[in-house]
């Protein structure tokens, strides 16, 4: 199902976004709004480095703009173990509409917040009081669980015959069940974004498109053949295409691990590179004919010996001819 988010257009008339804010410190907080990992509640799980690889900047650049928006803008609240991240005035301007179907929502959402303390943080701000009283009633439940730890530190116990208690300790283990999952699912987007990051170091802002391509080739060939093609893609100063080409021949090589690579590069350089065998001259082959017409020409005029007779002969038939000729 589509989600949907709303942005007031007094967003641009605000005072502190007009002054304050960068440019990018505008199109950060857009992308805070409205990004896919957004929630009914203003709390939500997103990672630094899906934030870079969605907005096209690198990590030190989110960290600097996480760290205005935490200490100098003062409108966020960010918990770095659990990667969650809260929007302080979202009560305010999403709840305009109440009823069953959005109090279900945010007491669906709400269970699924690690860090408590963010949703003190959010509910500050919220303005409907039948919603307020969702947010509020989890931050009595911190403040009993602080209070109960106390007591228990005293006491060295912990009173687990309670019903509260032994929910709470259900839903202990149920979070501790989803951070394993949600590790193991960071684990695998910081290898799916190792040549993403890489990219965008040496190359710069990385598109939805060619993000695509780099982990389509990453689950292909592997991280470190994608890595190693953009290196070479560096070398002769050319682009991603560049790199995909070379990509595209070692997969069409069977190319599986970089000692594959290394041994492609070997048999190239064999082949470009052969030991010079002396110098030979280019013959071309003849026709048969040729030879032929050569030695009929080079062949001695035999010369018939009867042939000074045969000349006498003709010359006394031709004498004999004339004297009949001048006698009549």
């Amino acid at each position: 199902m589509a989600k949907f988010r709303m942005v007031h257009t007094e967003f641009w008339d605000d005072p502190r976004v007009v002054e304050e804010m960068t440019p990018e410190d505008k199109f950060f907080f857009l992308y805070l709004l409205t990004n896919s990992n957004t929630t009914q509640i203003g709390i939500y799980q997103i990672t630094k480095k899906q934030m870079a690889f969605d907005m096209g900047y690198s990590i030190e650049s989110i960290n600097s703009l996480l760290n205005r928006f935490i200490n100098n803008h003062k409108i966020v609240a960010y918990s770095f173990e659990t990667r969650e991240i809260a929007i302080k005035n979202w009560g305010k301007y999403n709840f305009n509409r109440g009823g069953k179907p959005v109090l279900d929502c945010v007491s669906s959402e709400l269970k699924t917040v690690k860090d408590i303390s963010l949703i003190a943080y959010v509910g500050e701000r919220v303005e409907r009081e039948e919603i307020k009283k969702i947010y509020d009633s989890y931050t009595t439940r911190e403040q009993v669980v602080e209070k109960s730890e106390e007591e228990n530190e005293e006491k060295d116990e912990m009173p687990l015959n309670q019903p509260f208690y032994d929910t709470l300790t259900t839903r202990w283990q149920e979070e501790e069940k989803e951070e394993e999952k949600e590790e193991e699912k960071e684990e695998e987007k910081q290898q799916h974004n190792t040549a993403a990051d890489f990219f965008q170091v040496n190359f710069g802002p990385i598109s939805s498109f060619v993000g695509e391509c780099i982990v389509h080739w990453e689950n292909d060939l592997g991280t470190e053949i994608v890595i190693e093609a953009m290196k070479r893609a560096l070398k002769q100063q050319k682009k991603w295409g560049y790199a995909e080409g070379i990509l595209k021949a070692w997969a069409n090589s069977n190319v599986k691990t970089i000692n594959d690579v290394l041994a492609l590069d070997v048999e190239f350089e064999n082949k470009r590179v052969k030991p010079k065998q002396g110098y030979s001259r280019r013959t071309e082959m003849l026709p048969s004919w040729f030879n032929e017409d050569d030695q009929q020409q080079k062949k001695p005029k035999v010369v018939d010996p009867n042939i000074e007779q045969k000349k006498k002969e003709l010359d006394e038939m031709l004498e004999q001819m004339r004297s009949n000729e001048a006698g009549s």
